[in-house]
């Protein structure tokens, strides 16, 4: 069973750890310079990663999910890409639709239940390029879309799959929404919307006549976003049937392979709530890891040169090395077992 190692924060306060863990500059050295790759996820629809590969063939191979308007650049996808890279796995940094400036390659928009490009990407990465094992590991919104698919896969999750992983991720969308809406949390708020905001002028700059900006002004919140524009484009009834069904808690019950999920009692705008329910307490498959102090997607704590203290990006390293090692042990027993005697006929 994986034991994660005990965190010891920085400093405390979730606000803290948050703006922290955002406005620090991070440097990789040993990171290579990532390859940028596009999968065509639907006719009208192609994602970039940005992909880093060791020379030596296929290898076992990370997908990295980032969070809500974020991008393959985000500091985290980065982080956990050199520690991972450093571990031996290849990397793949996907850009959800539109995001990291890619408005021109889709039509249409992304959600944070859309776990449909994840799954073709997973597919191309085994089916086509051999990759012999595949980990899907996401923040935020990213997590959240890790953990559906897992559920959503159950037992139909391909062999290839060794495990799936989110941080701080947003099982519960009208939970979170709801918290982000809290006056302590304006900050978060205002940045979202003035992103969503900016993403869809250059949405509708790129396929004119497509999107009607007319309600961008009266846009304040996340919610009034989603219930002008996310939830119609996709079909939803409404934001409140937008949250549910996109919400990873519906079917987490379901997953069958590994995962684990670390989350922070002050989480600004995660609430720990989602965390206790049944559904992911008694699923032995979900290892649950919920710390007194994280903030949203931070969990530092204090490092050495070796170490620079991104606790989360750590234990996801290990919890993936470790399944990956459990399955090859048990392959490995399997072929050392000897096949039963077969009666002697006379």
């Amino acid at each position: 069973m994986f034991d994660p190692s005990i965190y010891r924060p920085r400093f405390t306060g979730g606000h803290k750890q948050t703006l922290y863990a955002w406005a620090r500059q991070r440097h990789f050295e040993r990171l290579p310079a990532p390859v940028e790759r596009y999968f065509d996820v639907a006719d009208d629809a192609r994602v970039l990663a940005h992909c880093h590969q060791h020379p030596d063939g296929a290898r076992r191979t990370l997908i990295l999910l980032h969070g809500l308007e974020g991008s393959s650049m985000a500091h985290y996808m980065r982080g956990i890409s050199d520690k991972a890279w450093a571990a031996g796995w290849d990397i793949v940094r996907l850009n959800q639709r539109n995001c990291g400036g890619t408005e021109a390659l889709s039509r249409g928009l992304y959600h944070s239940g859309l776990t449909h490009d994840v799954q073709v990407v997973m597919r191309e990465l085994l089916d086509r390029d051999g990759v012999p094992a595949v980990a899907i590991a996401g923040y935020s919104l990213g997590g959240n879309l890790a953990l559906k698919l897992a559920g959503e896969l159950g037992d139909a999750a391909p062999p290839g799959l060794v495990a799936v992983c989110g941080v701080s991720p947003t099982i519960d969308l009208a939970a979170c929404v709801k918290a982000l809406q809290r006056r302590s949390n304006v900050p978060y708020e205002w940045n979202f919307v003035r992103n969503l905001k900016g993403r869809m002028r250059r949405k509708a700059a790129a396929f004119p006549g497509a999107f009607s900006l007319e309600r961008l002004k009266r846009i304040w919140t996340v919610r009034q976003f989603d219930e002008a524009y996310t939830a119609p484009h996709h079909g939803f009834r409404d934001a409140d049937d937008y949250y549910y069904q996109a919400s990873a808690i519906r079917v987490i019950d379901r997953i069958r392979v590994p995962a684990l999920i670390m989350t922070a009692a002050d989480d600004p705008f995660v609430p720990v709530e989602a965390f206790r329910d049944p559904s992911v307490t008694s699923n032995p498959n979900i290892t649950v890891v919920v710390t007194p102090h994280g903030g949203h997607c931070a969990f530092v704590e204090h490092g050495d040169d070796s170490y620079d203290g991104y606790w989360a990006e750590r234990e996801i390293i290990r919890f993936i090395d470790h399944h990956v090692t459990r399955r090859r042990d048990a392959a490995s027993a399997a072929l050392r077992t000897p096949a039963p005697s077969l009666p002697l006929r006379a």
